[in-house]
C-alpha cells in the first residue's frame, strides 16, 4: 500500500510494516500474482508497491528472464523494499514514483498489479488510465482492495477502537482502505480496460500472539501514527487494549475479505 497522503509512512514505520502487515497480506499476494498469470520472461510491474510484497512473488513468477519494477511515492517504504529484495530472483527496479505520473514508457509491462493500493490514490482514474498507457495491448492487470469492513473481524475492531481514541478524521481515513469494486472496474473501464471482473476471497489468517502483534500493528500504519503524535505511546497503547477486547481471547485466527478485480488491456 502507498500512492497518496491517506497512506504514507515515515520514521521506523516502514520497517514494521513490513513485519507486521506481512501475514495479513500472504495468502492475498499469492492470489493476486495467480490472478495475472505470469511466465518465465514477463515484465511485470507493482504499482503502489509498499515494501515490495507483490514485487518479491511476481519475480519468482518472472524468473531470471524477466523483469519486476516497483513503484511507490513513499520513498521510505522504497528503502525497505530494497533491503528486504532478495538476490536470487531478477532485479527489481524500485523506484519513487505516483501511480498518475509513471517513468515508464508506453506498453512496458506484461502486467500490472496492485496491492491494497487503489483505494489510496488521489485521483484514481488518472491512476488507471496512467496504468493503462504502460500496459501492452492484451496485458493483464490484477488487484485486491479489503472488501467491506464488517467481513474483517480484525480491521472491525481497530475501526471502533479509533472511533472511540482517536479523531473523527482519523477513523474516516480508516474506511477509505475499504473500496468498493464497482469504483475500481468502472474507472478501469474508462481507462480502457476490457474484461473487468471481480471476487471476493477470504482467507482464515492466524496472527502472532495479540499482546504484542495489536501494537506492533498499529504502529505500522497511518492511523496509529496519527495516535503517537496526538496522544504519545500511550495512545497507542489504550486503542491496542481496546483493540483486543472487540476481540475473542481464544483464538488469534480471523477471516480477512478482500476483492481481486482483473482486467484485460
Amino acid at each position: 500500500m502507498a500512492d497518496a497522503t491517506g497512506f504514507h509512512l515515515t520514521g521506523s514505520a516502514p520497517q514494521r510494516y513490513e513485519h507486521y502487515v506481512a501475514p495479513l497480506m500472504a495468502p492475498f499476494v499469492t492470489a493476486l500474482v495467480d490472478a495475472a498469470d505470469l511466465y518465465p520472461g514477463a515484465t511485470v510491474l507493482d504499482l503502489a508497491c509498499g515494501t515490495g510484497f507483490a514485487a518479491r512473488a511476481a519475480a519468482a513468477q518472472a524468473g531470471p528472464t524477466g523483469r519486476v519494477a516497483g513503484a511507490d511515492v513513499n520513498e521510505e517504504m522504497l528503502k525497505i523494499a530494497l533491503a528486504c529484495h532478495p538476490r536470487l530472483y531478477p532485479d527489481i527496479d524500485f523506484t519513487a514514483a505516483p501511480a498518475h505520473d509513471l517513468p515508464y514508457p508506453d506498453a512496458a509491462f506484461d502486467a500490472v498489479l496492485c496491492q491494497q493500493g487503489a483505494q489510496f490514490f488521489p485521483d484514481l482514474d488518472a491512476a488507471l488510465t496512467e496504468t493503462a498507457r504502460v500496459t501492452r495491448p492484451d496485458g493483464r492487470f490484477a488487484a485486491t482492495v479489503w472488501a467491506r469492513l464488517d467481513d474483517s473481524p480484525y480491521f472491525t475492531a481497530q475501526y471502533r477502537a479509533l472511533e472511540r481514541h482517536g479523531t473523527p478524521e482519523a477513523a474516516a481515513g480508516y474506511r477509505t482502505a475499504f473500496m468498493a469494486a464497482d469504483r475500481l472496474t468502472s474507472a478501469l473501464d474508462r481507462a480502457g480496460f476490457r474484461s473487468t471482473a471481480h471476487r471476493d476471497l477470504t482467507f482464515a489468517i492466524t496472527l502472532p500472539p495479540l499482546e504484542d502483534y495489536v501494537t506492533g500493528h498499529l504502529s505500522a500504519i497511518p492511523w496509529g501514527q496519527t495516535l503517537v503524535e496526538a496522544g504519545g505511546e500511550q495512545a497507542l497503547t489504550s486503542v491496542a487494549d481496546t483493540i483486543r477486547t472487540h476481540l475473542p481471547d481464544d483464538t488469534t485466527t480471523f477471516p480477512f475479505t478482500a476483492t481481486l478485480v482483473t482486467a484485460v488491456r
